[in-house]
């Protein structure tokens, strides 16, 4: 997954403002206790990223 297609899905989710709040300040588990920006700093792939925030915020099938 690109990030460009990474960031629609996350803005399409949460809405365009807040979808950069959350990746800047949720803490995710599984993520290792990291956020979305600094699991994808650390080099995670942005697929992986988004299956667990689809995991942990419970998004509908169809945003998947």
């Amino acid at each position: 997954m690109r990030l460009t297609d990474f960031w629609q899905r996350m803005a399409e989710h949460f809405g365009p403002a807040y979808a950069d709040s959350f990746a800047r300040d949720h803490v995710m588990s599984g993520l290792g206790g990291r956020t979305v920006y600094e699991a994808l700093d650390a080099g995670w792939d942005a697929k992986d990223v988004w299956r667990v925030v689809c995991v942990t915020m419970d998004v509908p099938q169809h945003l998947r």
